[in-house]
């Protein structure tokens, strides 16, 4: 069997040092252009496919990787607008640094904290996870730089989101204003489980997702500064996809007196109510009125009042947040603004509505 072909390998067919040739992999700019050239030419011919990632890692104690963990499974990354928008500022920054991403799905019931602990990364990056998960517990407990990003709301750890509470709180007043008083709620899941289906006060109580809770308290503040009773509103909660709002939109569309306004605490499930109205001839705003929140590229192509955040930025901040925790900075916690943009899917209700 052929020995495998090593740097002094090379070095000896050369007649150069090994450091010489290590330097073609490692540090290029201390050797003349057509010295490398030579080493690679032979590498090459050798077999050579040069040094071993897990080697270098060792001897510098750097991967030159961040992992990001996502509160989902791994297709959650590339399937959801909002997640998509973060992801790309993520990776633009880490790219820009020279540093690669490693996703670490954290999906129910597996055991994602082995995952975290075994992942070679130099920080991590914590997306959208609920409090007290397996996997955030593993993270934090790892003590690399780490950025927290929307939730859990970790004191003393670097924090990037928004206010969440103060902008449901604005769509509420958006929608009060402008007359009704009927209204629905459609939330993102508020626990990390299976159920979709009705909010009562005992599910609401139950919630590990600090959005969930601060996005309910945003809308419940503003239904009940207007003396709308919290508990008779009704509220539907289905995971973050279109198929689910459509069906939590029928949900709350069937409810006698039907609602004249549908406050969703995403853009998703707001896309699927307005899909919902449509199936049952409701005009929008005339019938219903709806609103989001994201404003993912879908929202304006579909009229739909929402919550405009920065997605991109988030991720962009997050790199740079990290990058700064690495170089020995402290921990910062940053809020991001947010404004509500008005289209057409709101309205006032119809005079005439039953």
């Amino acid at each position: 069997m052929a020995r495998r072909a090593t740097l002094q390998t090379i070095a000896d067919a050369l007649g150069v040092s090994r450091s010489t040739v290590s330097n073609a992999y490692n540090r290029p700019d201390q050797l003349a252009p057509e010295l490398r050239a030579r080493i690679l030419a032979v590498a090459a011919e050798l077999g050579y496919p040069g040094p071993d990632p897990a080697a270098r890692r060792l001897r510098t104690g750097r991967s030159g990787v961040i992992g990001l963990l996502f509160t989902e499974a791994l297709s959650y990354a590339f399937a959801d607008p909002g997640a998509v928008g973060f992801l790309e500022g993520l990776a633009r920054e880490a790219e820009a640094g020279g540093t690669a991403l490693l996703l670490v799905p954290s999906p129910p019931e597996q055991d994602a904290a082995a995952a975290v602990r075994d992942a070679v990364v130099d920080g991590l990056c914590i997306y959208s996870m609920a409090d007290q998960q397996p996997a955030v517990i593993a993270a934090l407990e790892r003590g690399l730089p780490t950025v927290i990003v929307e939730e859990p709301d970790v004191p003393g750890h670097a924090f990037i989101g928004i206010d969440d509470r103060t902008a449901t709180r604005t769509v509420a007043d958006h929608v009060l204003g402008l007359g009704h008083r009927r209204i629905a709620i459609l939330t993102d899941r508020l626990v990390p489980d299976a159920y979709e289906g009705p909010v009562d006060a005992a599910r609401e109580a139950m919630a590990t997702f600090h959005i969930g809770r601060q996005r309910l308290a945003g809308f419940r503040e503003g239904l009940a500064a207007a003396g709308i009773d919290w508990a008779a509103v009704p509220k539907e909660e289905r995971p973050n996809e279109l198929a689910a709002g459509v069906d939590a939109g029928r949900a709350v569309l069937a409810r006698e007196p039907r609602p004249t306004a549908i406050l969703a605490a995403t853009d998703q499930l707001a896309l699927g109510a307005l899909q919902a109205a449509q199936e049952l001839g409701l005009r929008v705003p005339g019938g219903v009125s709806v609103t989001g929140f994201d404003d993912i590229p879908a929202a304006a192509l579909a009229d739909l009042t929402t919550v405009r955040q920065p997605l991109l930025e988030k991720g962009v901040q997050a790199a740079r947040m990290l990058a700064e925790l690495q170089a020995g900075g402290p921990p910062r916690r940053v809020r991001l603004p947010v404004e509500l943009v008005v289209r057409g899917s709101t309205g006032p209700p119809r005079a005439d509505a039953p």
